[in-house]
């Protein structure tokens, strides 16, 4: 996984996780190791990725399989250098990966939009009529992205009070959302859809997404045009990117989309990805507990149908560019990827001990998100995300 971080005085500059080390590709690559690949090392000491990322796929490939060869268990590549090159994680400081110019966040998770739906909307269909015809989504806030670790704010706002009448205050309803983020790898021109068979050669890869939200605030304010105050006080990213490729070993068939997709959204390649998710939570004197496991596989609409769609208008994604998925929700309770959920919106607190329960997060709180794939052998990990609730 890429990342950028520093230690010491050190400038910010892009390096790889390779276990509880981080290899300092900008010192690998003056020491002539990319030599061959006829790669201008000035991108490497970058303090975003997005030099880095316009590079193209060609270049990631190769960089990539160069790593890999350097890092094998068995190479003497570093020898006598292992401490120029590998930097503990434990000596660094990471930070947000990617300068991000604009984000957009979906609603393709199926289980936790119907969920939601039976909340709000008892009597009726808990899917709207778009909803499986479209992938559904809003325009967010890129400057409030924040990287996995940084302290999460209570966010103030209106929200009815007691007698239904607006307040003013700190919300009570404090929630996580569990997601995955896009990182857009090649710009479009404006004016110019991105066809669906096409949609995936634009990600350059993936990281773990929290996307914080203020429920009380965000169900008085969200009608008629969507989340506001509710949402972008802050969304916490993972400090590590996933390239798209390394993927590849966990395709599978999506969940079967009825009535079928519009042509331009219609993809007969495999889009999902047998990714395990959990949410982990821990209060300010307990002890950290797993409260949810879910999987990527349930999202209903793939990445190439959320960037053929995002795109079809005219829209120009660019490089950096955030697409979130939407809170990933299971079928059964403890699969859910959200405390809206898990508590039914309060209804049924969600019991952490014999002492100590959450219907939504207390000042202290330390949310913290996983994801891993494990096929065949091949494992590999997102990076955490993880953030502290205060006021």
């Amino acid at each position: 996984m890429y990342g950028i971080f520093s230690y010491g005085n050190s400038n910010a500059r892009v390096g790889w996780k390779h276990g509880d080390h981080i290899l300092d590709l900008e010192v690998v690559s003056l020491l002539g190791y990319f030599d061959d690949l006829s790669i201008d090392s000035s991108v490497f000491s970058q303090s975003v990725l997005n030099d880095f990322i316009a590079l193209g796929k060609p270049a990631h490939q190769a960089i990539h399989q160069q790593i890999k060869e350097l890092v094998d268990s068995g190479s003497t590549a570093f020898s006598g250098i292992h401490d120029q090159v590998f930097i503990h994680e434990s000596r660094t400081q990471m930070h947000l990966p990617v300068r991000i110019g604009d984000y957009t966040d979906f609603y393709a998770g199926i289980h936790h939009a119907e969920n939601v739906g039976r909340m709000f909307r008892p009597n009726g269909d808990p899917l709207l009529a778009n909803y499986r015809h479209l992938p559904v989504a809003y325009h967010g806030r890129a400057s409030s992205i924040v990287v996995s670790g940084t302290p999460i704010r209570r966010p103030n706002g209106q929200f009815p009070g007691a007698d239904k009448q607006p307040v003013f205050g700190p919300t009570n309803a404090l929630d996580f959302e569990l997601e995955l983020a896009l990182i857009i790898g090649k710009n479009n021109p404006l004016g110019e859809p991105i066809p669906v068979d096409e949609a995936e050669d634009y990600i350059f890869g993936i990281a773990l997404f929290n996307d914080w939200s203020a429920r009380d605030i965000q169900r008085w304010e969200y009608q008629p045009l969507g989340p506001f105050l509710g949402k972008n006080f802050a969304s916490s990213m993972s400090a590590w990117v996933l390239p798209f490729d390394e993927l590849a070993p966990f395709r599978i068939a999506g969940m079967e989309q009825e009535p079928s997709p519009m042509p331009y959204l219609k993809n007969n390649k495999p889009g999902s990805f047998d990714i395990e998710l959990a949410v982990w939570l821990q209060t300010f004197d307990g002890e950290d507990i797993c409260i949810s496991r879910t999987n990527a596989r349930y999202l209903y609409w793939s990445f190439a149908q959320m960037i053929a769609h995002h795109t079809v208008g005219g829209c120009n994604l660019r490089i950096g560019d955030v697409l979130a998925t939407g809170t990933i929700s299971g079928p059964i309770s403890g699969s859910y990827g959200s405390l809206l959920e898990l508590s039914w919106n309060g209804e049924r607190p969600l019991h952490l001990s014999h002492t100590e329960s959450r219907t939504f997060l207390a000042d202290g709180d330390t949310v913290t998100l996983k994801g891993w794939g494990f096929s065949a052998g091949i494992r590999v990990d997102l990076g955490d995300v993880t953030g502290k609730v205060h006021s």
